[in-house]
């Protein structure tokens, strides 16, 4: 498939902005987290993105940050960069929702609520407003955002992706790791993960408060 020189451009503008505001607020401690942009036309069988490289210092920015790779997560230019461990569930990801982007990150709120209710399997989310954010406006809402198990191999995880997804919840976490929020485009995908993390960190601190009393 290809790509113009302005979309891959536009693509690694993109991540680099993201990335440097994900950054600021510690949202890839110790180089964890990956982001991806995809770049072009889209067949569920056929699609580029760009994502981030393994190992990068996501606080900062260097000419080695992206790389371009195929559906199956493989560059599609000559490249010393290796792509995100991970990278096989963004395919996952843009292959079941057709995506525009995709982000994740891990931090503490995600990782704990993950925990807390990794026995139902879901994050329960009742009323809070920020369910807006994923265009749901059923007043009093209430949505389920799945939690998937962390396995050391990552091919195992992405086996389970499709069973995961629910089509308006645009996001999946994995116990105790982080979340993959994703969008139409890089401005959607970070309002959803903001949206996310907020949530995660209003159930969390609702629960002490519960439990305290």
């Amino acid at each position: 498939m290809s790509i113009l020189l302005e979309e891959k451009q536009r693509a690694f503008a993109d991540l680099r902005d993201i990335k440097a505001n994900l950054a600021a607020r510690g949202w890839f401690p110790a180089t964890s987290g990956n982001l991806s942009v995809r770049v072009g036309g889209f067949e569920p069988d056929a699609f580029t993105f760009a994502i981030t490289s393994s190992g990068r210092d996501k606080s900062v920015q260097t000419p080695e940050d992206f790389l371009l790779v195929n559906e199956k997560g493989q560059p599609t230019e000559a490249t010393s960069l290796k792509p995100s461990a991970e990278t096989l569930i963004h395919s996952e990801i843009y292959r079941l929702t057709g995506a525009g982007a995709i982000f994740h990150v891990h931090t503490i709120f995600n990782n704990l609520i993950s925990e807390l209710y990794w026995e139902r399997k879901s994050i329960p989310v009742d009323g809070v407003e920020l369910i807006k954010a994923f265009n749901i406006w059923d007043e009093e809402a209430q949505i389920e955002i799945p939690i998937l198990p962390n396995y050391a191999e990552i091919p195992r995880i992405a086996e389970l992706v499709e069973g995961a997804i629910i089509p308006r919840i645009p996001g999946i976490v994995l116990r105790k790791h982080g979340i993959y929020a994703w969008g139409a485009n890089a401005f959607e995908a970070k309002r959803h993960l903001e949206a996310f993390e907020f949530l995660f960190e209003y159930i969390y601190r609702s629960h002490l408060l519960q439990k305290g009393n």
